[in-house]
């Protein structure tokens, strides 16, 4: 009997043993992401790809869509050309024309005080997802400071890449009095190893217009390597 006891704690120990192997280390695995996407901005240089920005106000029901080519710079700098608008002007104003001022100028500046990374946010490891066919790990992210364009929710990390998927959560600080909160998931996706926005979905809960919609589509990433040479040689 003593002996089925002791066989059966071995068993049980080694099963624990193998397991714990297999359990990924959340501060490793954050490591890696951050050097991941630091070995990725020198990646991209002439970037660009097409964009279609559909924006919507329910409360009003205006409807508005613009097609743009998104470009990227040697510097990182957001570029927008061949613009082509349509729909109610209110919605290209409000909506559409504030979320590309405001990526634009977010890149300007080049802040890592907003970055993802632990000197900004607390990480906690959730657990093991799937997206698009891929593993990810899910960590809560939970900003140390609030500081607008902060937010609060989770990333999904590629376990293969250590390169971000999904971004989503709210900002835990408004960019104007008028807004009352601004939730979003974030899509990317990974082209030769560089991950690469795929959709943005964003609702803006406004004071004098309600919800605020806005979709916005990547698609044909394309890098051009003799344009971003040329670009920084100019430079």
């Amino acid at each position: 009997m003593k002996v089925r006891v002791l066989l059966c704690f071995i068993c049980v120990s080694v099963c624990l043993a193998s397991d714990t192997t297999t359990v990924p280390v959340p501060d490793a695995i954050v490591d890696h992401y951050c050097a991941a996407t630091r070995a990725q901005e020198g990646s991209i240089p002439g970037a660009s790809m097409e964009v279609e920005i559909k924006g919507f106000l329910p409360k009003l029901k205006k409807y508005g869509k613009l097609n743009a080519l998104r470009k990227i710079s040697p510097l990182g700098l957001i570029k927008y050309e061949r613009l082509l608008f349509e729909g109610d002007r209110t919605v290209n104003k409000e909506v559409i024309q504030r979320y590309l001022n405001a990526e634009i100028e977010t890149q300007k500046d080049h802040r890592a005080d907003i970055a993802v990374t632990p000197q900004n946010y607390r990480f906690k490891y959730k657990g093991l997802n799937r997206s698009d066919g891929r593993d990810v790990y899910v960590f809560q992210v939970t900003p140390k400071q609030k500081r607008e364009s902060l937010f609060k929710g989770e990333i999904w990390i590629d376990t293969e890449t250590y390169l971000k998927v999904q971004e989503s959560g709210y900002l835990v600080k408004n960019p104007s009095i008028l807004i009352k909160k601004v939730a979003f998931i974030r899509k990317y996706e990974i082209h030769d190893g560089i991950s690469t926005p795929k959709q943005v979905l964003s609702v803006v809960d406004t004071r004098l217009v309600g919800k605020a919609e806005l979709t916005i589509d990547f698609t044909k990433f394309e890098i051009d390597s003799r344009r971003a040479s040329a670009e920084t040689g100019n430079q």
